[in-house]
């Protein structure tokens, strides 16, 4: 976690500074071709902007470049200082972590009560694990807690030695340790619940170690990767092989793909939004409640982890390239991960506005999963964890369904329709 001064965000950021300067350059090489009307694309423009080709063909040349220039100095100069003002913000991530229940390599799981029902909190490889311990008041973790949970969150750590040679299959059979570890402390099946690629890694876990899970909720999890994002996917066919290349000689590993790297593959899924969301951090009023939330999900954002070669290649390759799991043909250890194959009760939760995973590409798992009940939270991929309305968008609903499908220590296991009643959001 960086402190104050030492900000590396946001990342990489030379190319987002090199992207704002690209779209002052391209409107000041444009403008002149769209006013002689020679745009080979103009047919296909929409409105507002069709509207103003008739326009441009009254206004001054000079007048209008400079107001040009004007204008994308202006954006650029919001732009740059909403990240001085971030970058050298005093707020800092301080929450102590929580006792450690279990250790493997350089994973953690870290324990936040000693009593109630157990949910394993299992987030993605690319991230680190406190988007779910993020912040006083920004903490699905600690919330949980306060519900008549026993969360714990498992911290994948930096890939070590072992890890950097690890493939899908062996974070999931480290997830089934995890979860036999906690079933066999508690005495309990745990609830499990999987976040972003965490919820993958989950369901695949989950359909192989059915008796270490009690019910499993995928949260924003990818499963039809070209559903609502096909230019990504192009995208990742053209760029992965050289992202992530195989290995050289037989036996060798692949390189690592590192947090830069990484960080720019977000970076094409919306070019401009460190334009967009660093221009409105600018303006935000000194010590609001706003302005913390943001440095904290900005701080987070930029403290990535590098992902094992052969991850990476599973990922990009398989998953965003090929589309295998949707398919059906995503392999562990010889066998095939069909979401169908789940029994036991499953919640699966779109948020309303995802970049990250098209909302269309997780709702693909409800198509193969009959049985699951629905939630819809009124956010983003990030907002709907620890945004000012996670709590009654996700948190909240969440937990009403984990605490309905379990059975926590001396009650008896509540009915499946009492979701209905007591998360009415949740549909079935």
């Amino acid at each position: 976690m960086a402190r104050p001064g030492t900000r590396l965000g946001p990342r990489p950021l030379p190319l987002h500074l090199a992207t704002t300067n690209l779209m002052l350059l391209s409107s000041l090489a444009a403008w002149p071709i769209a006013k002689d009307g020679s745009l080979p694309w103009k047919a296909h423009l929409q409105q507002p902007f069709s509207s103003l080709l008739p326009q441009l063909a009254n206004v001054d040349p000079n007048e209008f470049n400079a107001a040009l220039i004007h204008a994308g100095l202006a954006r650029m100069g919001a732009m740059t200082a909403g990240l001085r003002r971030y970058r050298a913000h005093g707020w800092h991530r301080d929450l102590p972590d929580p006792p450690v229940a279990w250790r493997e390599g350089g994973s953690r799981l870290l324990s936040y009560a000693e009593r109630g029902l157990p949910v394993l909190l299992v987030p993605s490889l690319v991230n680190r694990a406190y988007v779910l311990d993020l912040a006083e008041g920004q903490s699905l973790a600690r919330w949980l807690t306060q519900q008549g949970l026993r969360p714990c969150l498992l911290d994948w750590g930096d890939p070590g030695a072992a890890e950097q040679q690890f493939d899908l299959a062996a974070y999931i059979a480290r997830l089934r340790r995890a979860l036999r570890h906690l079933h066999d402390s508690s005495g309990q099946a745990p609830l499990l619940v999987g976040y972003c690629m965490g919820g993958n890694l989950a369901l695949a876990a989950a359909l192989s170690a059915p008796d270490d899970v009690a019910a499993l909720a995928l949260l924003a999890t990818p499963w039809d990767f070209h559903a609502g994002g096909a230019h990504q996917a192009a995208l990742v066919q053209a760029l992965a092989p050289a992202l992530v290349p195989a290995a050289a000689r037989p036996g060798e590993v692949p390189p690592m793909l590192d947090v830069d790297m990484l960080q720019a593959f977000f970076w094409a899924l919306d070019p401009f939004t460190v334009l967009k969301k660093f221009t409105q951090f600018a303006a935000m009023p000194d010590g609001s409640e706003a302005e913390r939330r943001f440095v904290a999900m900005e701080d987070w954002l930029n403290d990535g982890v590098p992902l094992a070669g052969k991850v990476a290649r599973e990922c990009l390759i398989g998953w965003y390239g090929d589309n295998r799991p949707v398919a059906g043909r995503w392999m562990v250890d010889s066998r095939a991960v069909q979401p169908q194959d789940w029994k036991k009760p499953a919640l699966v939760v779109l948020p309303e506005r995802d970049k990250l995973v098209p909302r269309d590409g997780a709702a693909a798992l409800l198509a193969q999963m009959p049985q699951a009940a629905r939630l819809d939270a009124p956010s983003g991929h990030i907002g709907m964890m620890v945004g000012p309305r996670a709590e009654a968008g996700l948190w909240r609903p969440l937990a009403d369904w984990l605490l309905a499908v379990g059975s926590a220590p001396g009650t008896e296991k509540k009915p499946r329709a009492a979701v209905r009643h007591r998360a009415t959001k949740v549909q079935r």
